[in-house]
């Protein structure tokens, strides 16, 4: 018994050591999110700032473990005084809530492309379980023998889960900013 025990404890440590690690790259990545504005349109937006770490020890990532986290001061779209209100208490209040982190907890194969990605999302201190939608474009080695993997994940949220319920109705009916947000993330890893 005792040495089956030694047996798979060195199998487990050599899995753990085989697990390959990757970073973004942050040239070719984006985080993009998008609402519809006055009933009529959708307005998009993005963050510039955002770090992430991934594990997985499979070559089709099927086993993958991720922390991604967006500094909420970055956001950026393209209108400098909306901006500034969504930095400010009505929308991501970037002063007392710096980041917003993604936390992955179990990652389910749909098919050879696409990953069920499953996790805590949190965002001006709440936390709530978030599913996406992640198609996985595969992997490829550059010149210099590095490794890198493309994937784009895709979500929406309410952000009045989230606490975030800053509206204006209008006089024609419906209101300024929907509920209702659409995430897009597209991420180039790089191996470490």
């Amino acid at each position: 018994m005792k040495k089956l025990f030694v047996l798979f404890t060195g199998l487990s440590l050599t899995a753990a050591a085989t697990a390959q690690s990757w970073g973004i790259d942050n040239a070719h990545s984006s985080v993009n999110f998008a609402v519809t504005h006055m009933v009529v349109s959708e307005v998009n937006g993005n963050f510039k700032d955002f770090t992430a770490d991934v594990k997985s020890e499979k070559p089709d990532f099927s086993d993958l473990s991720t922390t991604f986290t967006i500094q909420t001061a970055s956001v950026n779209t393209d209108n400098e005084n909306r901006d500034k209100h969504l930095k400010g208490e009505d929308f991501f209040f970037a002063e007392k809530f710096p980041t917003i982190t993604f936390k992955s907890s179990s990652v389910k194969k749909v098919n050879d492309k696409n990953l069920e990605l499953a996790g805590d999302l949190t965002l001006r201190g709440v936390t709530k379980k978030v599913k996406w939608d992640v198609k996985y474009n595969g992997t490829i080695k550059d010149a210099k023998g590095v490794s890198h993997a493309g994937f784009k994940a895709t979500t929406t949220i309410n952000r009045k889960d989230y606490g975030v319920s800053w509206n204006k109705t209008l006089d024609a009916g419906g209101v300024t900013v929907s509920d209702e947000v659409a995430i897009t993330v597209n991420v180039e890893l790089k191996s470490k």
